[in-house]
């Protein structure tokens, strides 16, 4: 039995997990609305707290801009604004302005919307390959995947909502190389972690799909090297975070079903935000994307001494 197959029976079917996944990124298109934008509908995963989970919507919305840009030019670079909480119950409308369609570049604008409102704002870039200068930071030395507890594990014996969902229900295997700060604060008090992730099953051959889902699971983990420094786990009492905005960069082809590694770190917290930095690396060291991420976290006070 494969690695891949004993984690997956520890979480339940990943395939039926990465089929619900890319259900919900299958928007359906609606035509054209009275503004000539492209307009599709969506809908959404279910969530213990009821509140549309932020990567969903990032993904949602790479793909319908990735609809209407010619096949092989594809995204470079996402920069969107977090609105308004999303109703995981309700279907998501996404309208795509076509900004610009160059030789080698387009550009398109998304609002993701519900009940009439934007709870998502994005704009994304795409480009055709061209040759180029080449350099790349070095990916840090870690263990493997191979070498750590997979969610399912770690969490798989607790009887609450939210615990069942991220071991059992999440579309992504997920590893952390230090340990988690689910419940249990980290004792360094160090502003960094990392991440090994990829999708429990084989994913279709299609390059819009799998930065899409990069885009997804890029929203997962990001602030917790802001958790991490400063003791707080995301079972603190009273923590109350929130996704503001997320920008994205995709440097090189990836392929989100082979394992990849998220490097994280927070360069500053301050006025009850916390900004995230992250680096993603193939598992044979080519780096793939960089991710930004600032959130709103709020502690109690007696947690601000």
């Amino acid at each position: 039995m494969s690695e891949r197959t004993t984690a997956q029976d520890a979480r339940g079917d990943g395939a039926e997990l990465l089929k619900g996944l890319l259900a919900v990124l299958d928007l359906e298109p609606q035509g054209l609305d009275e503004h000539g934008q492209d307009v599709f509908v969506g809908a959404s995963q279910r969530q213990p707290h009821g509140r549309v989970f932020g990567g969903q919507v990032l993904g949602q919305t790479l793909v319908a801009a990735g609809r209407t840009v010619e096949p092989g030019r594809d995204v470079h670079s996402m920069h969107g604004y977090f609105l308004r909480a999303g109703d995981s119950n309700e279907p998501i409308t996404f309208a795509v302005e076509r900004l610009r369609d160059g030789r080698s570049f387009s550009a398109r604008r998304v609002h993701a919307i519900q009940f009439g409102k934007p709870i998502l704002s994005m704009i994304a870039s795409f480009q055709d390959e061209a040759p180029g200068l080449d350099h790349q930071d070095s990916m840090p030395d870690v263990p493997g995947p191979d070498e750590l507890p997979t969610t399912a594990q770690l969490l798989g014996h607790i009887d609450h909502p939210v615990a069942r969902y991220w071991s059992q229900e999440r579309p992504m295997d997920l590893r952390h190389v230090q340990p988690p700060v689910y419940w249990e604060a980290d004792p360094e008090r160090v502003a960094r972690n990392a991440v090994w992730m990829r999708t429990p099953a084989a994913m279709p051959d299609d390059p819009v799909l799998h930065r899409a889902v990069l885009g997804y699971a890029s929203d997962y983990t990001l602030l917790e090297s802001v958790l991490r420094r400063h003791g707080v786990t995301w079972a603190t009492r009273g923590l109350k975070a929130a996704s503001l905005d997320h920008a994205m960069w995709w440097h090189r082809p990836v392929r989100v079903d082979e394992w990849l590694l998220y490097v994280q770190a927070s360069p500053s917290a301050s006025g009850a935000r916390g900004l995230g930095i992250g680096r993603i690396f193939s598992q044979d060291g080519r780096l793939v994307a960089s991710v930004a991420q600032e959130g709103m976290l709020r502690v109690p006070e007696e947690l601000l001494g």
